[in-house]
């Protein structure tokens, strides 16, 4: 089932990590070579209980000491974090590096308090920055009051390279620059680069994808989006932007192609989520819609299915 299983790891994905509109700190950290940004609004979450469930299930070990980590320096992410963000970019070749952003309702003297009774110390980097050790690998440098920066050594250095003028921010970038002002501000939104998008349509596709010469299409996928909310059950939407209105058309008849293949072997549940799916295409874009009622979906959350992809 693979075309289930990819919309699933959409739904993963969406959870393992938080946001709403991004603040200036925050988008001046985000280098031009950008992966994938994944943004949740905690708040947004804490008032759906099929979101918070979806969380539990789906929380990746990573945010778990992030949250560890927090905790320890004062912040409770329950209480004090409004909105975390998840940004992969390429580095070169040390590879693809991620950082995460947290902002919220922490006070950063507060913080900063809490660290020195701890005894721990910051090493500066740059013109101001002051990066403080978090424990299990992470680190952390405050953007201002209120956004604190975490991840590795080398990735929190590069995304302070792109706030600090020393390589191209986002905003060099049009295609995904473009993308990030569609779904700034829903309550969960993410970006994906081009190869990021080939590849998840190639395993969205399944057996579809070898029927057409997919090698010569997916060189027409420019990129991709989607949102996701809970006011309402659950609503997601995905955008495939392609560079013209017959790629747009023949990816979208190949996603039907592809569903209609899946169906016929899926389990009763996996069928809900097949027939919860609507696909058109408008202009260049490549358009998939997926909503449900939260009873559907937490049924959906104890297939078997959903367990082999949130492991």
């Amino acid at each position: 089932m693979k075309f289930a299983k990819s919309l699933m790891v959409l739904f993963c994905l969406s959870v393992a990590a938080l946001a709403m509109p991004l603040g200036s700190s925050s988008r001046s950290i985000i280098p031009a070579d950008i992966q994938q940004i994944i943004s949740v609004d905690y708040r947004a979450l804490q008032d759906s209980p099929t979101a918070q469930q979806l969380k539990q299930q789906v929380l990746p070990q990573s945010l778990k000491q992030f949250e560890e980590a927090l905790k320890a320096v004062g912040i409770d992410s329950d209480k004090d974090v409004d909105q975390l963000t998840f940004i992969a970019y390429r580095q070169g070749k040390q590879g693809v590096r991620t950082v995460g952003v947290a902002q919220g309702s922490f006070q950063q003297k507060v913080v900063l308090k809490k660290l020195l009774t701890k005894k721990i110390m910051p090493t500066k980097y740059g013109v101001s920055a002051k990066i403080y050790p978090m424990g299990n690998g992470m680190e952390m440098s405050f953007l201002d009051e209120n956004s604190l920066l975490f991840g590795d050594d080398s990735a929190i250095k590069g995304a302070l390279d792109a706030r600090d003028g020393k390589v191209q921010t986002i905003d060099s970038n049009s295609d995904m620059a473009d993308m990030m002002s569609a779904v700034d501000g829903a309550p969960v939104w993410s970006l994906l680069d081009q190869q990021g998008t080939q590849n998840m349509m190639r395993s969205a596709l399944g057996d579809a994808s070898k029927v057409a010469d997919y090698d010569t299409i997916k060189k027409r996928l420019v990129g991709s989006r989607y949102t996701m909310n809970f006011s309402n059950g659950v609503n997601f939407d995905l955008d495939v932007i392609t560079s013209d209105s017959m790629t747009a058309a023949t990816m979208s008849s190949l996603v039907k192609a592809g569903m209609l293949y899946k169906k016929m072997n899926a389990t009763p549940i996996e069928k809900v989520a097949i027939d919860a799916v609507t696909v058109d295409s408008d202009s260049s874009k490549v358009q998939l819609h997926f909503k449900t009622d939260d009873k559907n979906f937490q049924a959906l959350l104890h297939s078997e299915l959903f367990a082999a992809v949130s492991r």
